[in-house]
């Protein structure tokens, strides 16, 4: 593990970094200086001369490296990475509720819950980190980007354990809207019960027929609005696109779904069409002071692309 970073954070992020090999016969020294071994060892999109020059580097103890000094084995060097140009995803993200040990927020669609890919700055974590003064925020579970609702985060790396440990023991009550087709034919409520796999780097998961099932929601027909009707979904777990699949498997595809039931060409930053897929509500008994604990989200369905 790398020492503490001498760098603050920057847009809610800490500091990357790289260490240099150690000095044994495994490891033959192939660079003189560590400009060379950071030319070596970063992708070639990376200005390191401009960021050497910058003072950009800077290693454990806090000085900043230069293009000519020696190279040192079993060195941690931190920087900061230079970050796209983000259009901001339209739509507030609520503070539902806030404690010492927990932030609850309620998210638009197309902000993404971490920072990843070409989503940083536009991205919750980062957002709320920089807006709450705190820099340990991380979440407790996950939404798809382009899926609404609430959220829950911990606010020290100290509290994460027994809330991660409700959810991976399903004591995590969490249920969702999403508007669909209606079909008249449809008998519900009704349980969908099966596999679900995805395999990586396919946008797609995919239900595997026979398998042992790993994957059940319950769908309830709410409301009609529009022509359309407006489902509550009581997931009893949480695989990849659960819920999509499960709706597009009652012959009711989400409205607004960019993967199916098949993969349509949207531009990342294109948020006119938003999934019409809310998480709308969580309820558990908190595992530190065993009260109970329920989030509604502020948000209704039909969701805009300002939502």
């Amino acid at each position: 593990m790398p020492p503490r970073s001498p760098l603050p954070p920057r847009h809610g992020l800490g500091a990357a970094w790289v260490r240099t090999p150690d000095r044994d016969r495994a490891h033959p020294v192939a660079w003189s200086t560590m400009g060379a071994w950071l030319r070596d060892r970063l992708p070639e999109h990376v200005d390191v001369p401009a960021m050497l020059a910058a003072g950009r580097f800077v290693a454990e103890d806090g000085r900043a490296l230069r293009e000519d000094d020696p190279y040192l084995p079993h060195l941690f060097v931190f920087f900061h990475r230079d970050l796209r140009e983000e259009p901001e995803v339209p739509g507030e993200v609520h503070v539902v509720h806030r404690d010492e040990r927990l932030v609850v927020v309620d998210k638009p669609p197309f902000l993404s819950t971490i920072p990843r890919g070409r989503h940083v700055r536009q991205s919750v974590v980062v957002r709320m980190r920089e807006e709450l003064g705190l820099p340990e925020l991380s979440p407790l579970h996950r939404l798809d980007r382009v899926t609404s609702g609430l959220l829950l985060l911990a606010t020290e790396a100290s509290w994460r354990a027994p809330y991660q440990t409700a959810f991976e023991r399903r004591a995590v009550e969490k249920t969702y809207r999403a508007l669909a087709p209606l079909r008249p034919d449809l008998e519900l409520p009704v349980v969908v019960r099966d596999h679900i796999r995805k395999e990586r780097g396919s946008w797609q998961a995919e239900v595997v027929p026979g398998a042992p099932v790993n994957a059940e929601t319950r769908v309830e027909l709410v409301e009609e609005v529009d022509g359309l009707g407006v489902y509550r979904l009581s997931p009893r777990t949480g695989r990849t696109h659960q819920l999509r699949l499960h709706l597009l498997g009652l012959g009711i595809p989400i409205v607004g779904d960019p993967l199916y039931p098949e993969v349509r060409d949207v531009e990342v930053d294109d948020f006119r069409h938003p999934l019409q897929l809310l998480a709308a509500e969580v309820a558990f008994t908190d595992p530190v002071d065993g009260q109970p604990r329920r989030f509604r989200s502020v948000r209704a369905l039909p969701l805009t692309g300002s939502a």
